[in-house]
């Protein structure tokens, strides 16, 4: 295996994603991350990033379509030879109640955030087999552990998430290839900034016995934590980081 190990983290532009392509660079990986088509400023992010230091490369593909990211993949291949770390942390909401939801608010919201996990992963799992060594790693939520008001299409996406990753840590242990999931809570994102100051304040923050927001950094550290050669004997966990909001 060469010295320098390839990272490819999904939708890594912007909030978590940023933080962990950050966390897996600082650990000398060479990081690639991929953009949403609709993403019209990839272009800049990659140029902020150089400009701080951080030499990451990116790629344009829809992770909610298996041939899109067949392609994407392909061509980091070609380009970088292999991936060995894959992180699943692309994803978006639609939120509405199921009285009021339309069925592209239910498809849409399951394609991106558990359809992606298995269009990615299908196109890196050859390599790492032949290797004898990967790590999957895939990004959940507190709401798939607990639900969440207004968001059955996020909630049933991303408890699947996590059934999907204790069946393949079951197909892929004796190959040297973890798969774990990680689910965070409300972590101190844009996404988390945009709701209403009293619903923070009077809704959430009280539903954290810690009493904050987690921030980004923390979880992207579990993610580089779950690639070390100390994390080798996890698989199939779903390792919670939510501030006690939600125990089991």
């Amino acid at each position: 295996m060469e010295s320098q190990q390839v990272a490819l983290v999904t939708g890594g532009m912007g909030g978590l994603g940023e933080a962990i392509c950050h966390a897996l660079y600082a650990r000398n990986f060479r990081v690639l991350t991929t953009y949403s088509p609709m993403n019209q400023h990839a272009n800049v992010w990659l140029r902020l990033q150089k400009e701080a230091g951080k030499d990451f490369s990116a790629y344009r593909i829809d992770v909610s379509d298996f041939s899109s990211c067949e392609a994407g993949v392909r061509k980091m291949i070609s380009d970088v030879g292999r991936i060995d770390v894959l992180v699943n942390n692309a994803g978006i909401t639609r939120d509405v109640t199921v009285k009021r939801m339309q069925v592209e608010d239910w498809q849409t919201v399951i394609k991106t955030n558990l359809d992606s996990v298995f269009n990615m992963t299908r196109q890196v799992l050859s390599g790492m087999l032949e290797c004898g060594w990967g790590r999957i790693i895939n990004i959940s939520s507190v709401n798939g552990q607990k639900g969440a008001f207004g968001q059955a299409n996020y909630a049933a996406a991303k408890a699947g998430v996590h059934g999907f990753t204790k069946a393949l840590a079951m197909e892929v242990a004796s190959k040297g290839i973890t798969v774990n999931t990680i689910s965070p809570g409300y972590l101190r994102t844009k996404m988390a900034l945009q709701v209403a100051q009293d619903i923070m304040e009077k809704q959430i923050l009280p539903s954290i016995p810690l009493g904050r927001l987690g921030e980004p950094a923390e979880v992207a550290e579990l993610v580089a934590y779950l690639t070390t050669p100390s994390a080798g004997f996890i698989t199939g966990a779903n390792l919670a980081i939510n501030g006690g909001q939600h125990m089991y």
